[in-house]
């Protein structure tokens, strides 16, 4: 029985990791680190616009108004030359990381930055709204109060509305498809080759020819079916997106994510990677939701501004404890070592050295504590006292301060400490019982070498 629960764990394990290694994965985290200094310089912009409210001191919002107010607009627009071609960073990132992972693990002769310029040319075929009319394709017009539609273009005070948040979804489908074709183009030799005299980069653009004309006619007749049924690609992928996203926005969404993060950590997999995977799209496209006024929990960074404080397990005060109150040398020393790390949200050392991974001693508070501070972040957030999200903060940024940027406000601070007290008494009897198990150990080992 033991051999064949050793057996089911390995083969979980096994089978989670091959996912999380994979090439699809590997390139959406790459993607999602990526869009990270573009969110951070928009959000450094957006704090510039919204200082009144993060500091509401009599006599502040006067002396805004006659001095960094004034150029308010204009800290607008950097904000939204970041957030409102989110969907082009996003996707041309991955693009890149997809293309260039084939070209070094499958030898093929394939060129990123060909690659992404693919993907824009796909992903604005998608751009247009258009319609059928008589038989005829024509192009959508209407003039709505926030949402002009010129030319099948629909442009809003923050741009192109599909290059930006909305489109993330369409972007990463649009990346995938395009790599995959010129992938097969390439390893089907279908491609202008030019003679070795040409010079590298006139040959490089030939050789992409064929490729992306492919590129061009899948996505061109993909979008006609759909326009003859009434709706395009945008609209079809975002229904299901759109159906996860409400999901993530739930208490039991949240729940879900964080306990698969913290489940997949135990066996020793990544769990944060594989799972920002799937949410970090929904994440920026909630954030970039709330700046334009919609009320969503699940947005920015709410994991290491509010709920894994100290690192996966939301470890900081028990990283604390060990430094200061443990009593075995063991948990000592691994207290002193992460101590530091700890409030940058940076909690390896534990996670491997502790070890929290495949510890039975430690599952229920690294599953538990997390799951707690989730819902506590959550409540907070139901009943109006933590303001929405807003900011994408450094996910290093230190505990307290990481909410009070995610969210410019005070609040965000609070619930941030109140976490990390909360954090703390679900680990604190479970980490005090494995250290005395492992004092005893120790003083069992010394007593026996003294014999000895």
């Amino acid at each position: 029985m033991a051999d064949s629960k050793a057996s089911f764990k390995d083969k979980l394990a096994q089978g989670i990791g091959k996912f999380a290694g994979s090439r699809f994965v590997r390139s959406i985290i790459d993607a999602g680190y990526g869009v990270i200094p573009f969110t951070i310089v928009g959000a450094i912009f957006l704090i510039l616009t919204v200082l009144p409210q993060a500091f509401p001191i009599p006599g502040f919002a006067t002396l805004y108004a006659n001095t960094l107010g004034k150029f308010s607009n204009m800290f607008t627009v950097v904000y939204n030359a970041n957030m409102g071609i989110l969907a082009l960073i996003f996707g041309g990132t991955f693009t890149y990381s997809y293309t260039k992972i084939y070209q070094t693990e499958e030898k093929l002769n394939v060129n990123p930055l060909n690659a992404v310029f693919m993907f824009m040319m796909a992903m604005f075929i998608t751009v247009p709204q258009m319609k059928m009319v008589n038989g005829s394709i024509q192009f959508v017009q209407s003039l709505k109060a926030d949402n002009i539609i010129g030319g099948g273009i629909a442009v809003s005070a923050s741009g192109i509305t599909r290059i930006g948040s909305s489109g993330l979804f369409t972007a990463i489908v649009m990346a995938w498809l395009t790599v995959q074709i010129y992938r097969f183009t390439i390893k089907h030799n279908w491609q202008i080759k030019m003679p070795d005299v040409v010079p590298a980069g006139v040959s490089n653009s030939f050789s992409s020819l064929i490729p992306g004309l492919c590129v061009a006619l899948v996505v061109v007749i993909i979008d006609l079916i759909f326009i003859a049924m009434g709706t395009d690609i945008y609209n079809v992928l975002y229904i299901p997106f759109s159906f996860v996203a409400n999901i993530a926005n739930t208490w039991w969404g949240v729940l879900i994510i964080f306990f698969l993060i913290h489940f997949l950590w135990w066996f020793g997999i990544h769990g944060a990677n594989i799972m920002s995977s799937f949410y970090t799209p929904i994440a920026l496209s909630n954030m970039a939701a709330n700046v334009k006024g919609a009320h969503l929990f699940f947005a920015g960074d709410p994991a290491n501004a509010f709920i894994i404080i100290g690192g996966s397990g939301a470890t900081l005060g028990m990283a604390i404890w060990l430094a200061t109150r443990a009593k075995s040398t063991q948990l000592k020393e691994i207290g002193k070592v992460e101590l530091v790390p700890a409030f940058f949200n940076i909690n390896e050392p534990l996670l491997f050295g502790l070890p929290i991974v495949y510890n039975v001693n430690l599952f229920v508070p690294f599953i538990g504590a997390p799951m707690v501070c989730s819902m506590t972040t959550y409540a907070a957030f139901a009943i109006g006292f933590l303001p929405k999200i807003i900011v994408q903060q450094p996910w290093p940024t230190p505990v307290g301060l990481g909410g009070y940027i995610a969210t410019v406000s005070w609040r965000g601070a609070v619930v941030a400490i109140l976490n990390l007290v909360i954090a703390f008494l679900i680990w604190y009897p479970f980490i005090k019982r494995y250290d005395n198990k492992l004092l005893k150990q120790e003083e069992a080992q010394k007593a026996a070498e003294a014999n000895a």
